[in-house]
């Protein structure tokens, strides 16, 4: 691919299922994203399957179909390069998915009573957010990976590496990719 398509349609489908989802719209945002998968297919794009899965983790019901998307989301971050990345419009290098990406994968985890997965999630988290910048998107990453470490500290009982540095509210959950 040597040029984008600005606007891109379908990261602007996926921006209308975010939207819908963030409106509490869970179901619709399910429908867009299921039209979305189904004009992409297996092989589609890795950069609007990272993007995708991401998205529609955020508006599943159930921790472990959550968990299925996120993995999707991650695996397909893999297969994007930053030239695809740049041609789609995001600044930052693909690198900066990764937080996000372990974040949301740490708190899925979690919240499925998978402890040590979530641990190492939250630690690739840590060791990633150095990709992030000193902005709002960067705080929030930030501030969700120190709520995760806080959790998985309360209930462990023990200090994990990397203190939090930011403030302990909800929620941890947060997209990444699909709104850089």
């Amino acid at each position: 691919m040597s040029e984008s398509v600005w606007p891109d349609p379908v990261m602007a489908e996926i921006g209308r299922g975010m939207e819908l989802g963030q409106r509490g719209e869970r179901d619709a945002a399910r429908e867009v994203f299921a039209g979305v998968r189904d004009r992409l297919g297996a092989d589609g794009d890795p950069f609007h399957i990272c993007a995708l899965a991401h998205s529609m983790a955020d508006v599943q019901d159930d921790p472990r179909e959550e968990l299925v998307w996120d993995l999707r989301a991650l695996e397909a971050a893999d297969l994007v390069s930053d030239e695809r990345a740049r041609l789609a419009g995001v600044a930052s290098p693909v690198a900066a998915f990764y937080p996000s990406l372990h974040l949301n994968l740490g708190d899925v985890y979690r919240r499925l009573g998978e402890w040590d997965l979530a641990r190492t999630h939250l630690a690739r988290g840590l060791d990633a957010v150095g990709t992030l910048g000193d902005d709002g998107y960067g705080q929030l990453i930030k501030g969700g990976l120190d709520r995760l470490a806080q959790r998985l500290a309360e209930r462990s009982g023990e200090p994990l590496s990397g203190p939090p540095s930011g403030p302990l509210a909800e929620p941890t959950e947060v997209n990444g990719p699909a709104s850089a």
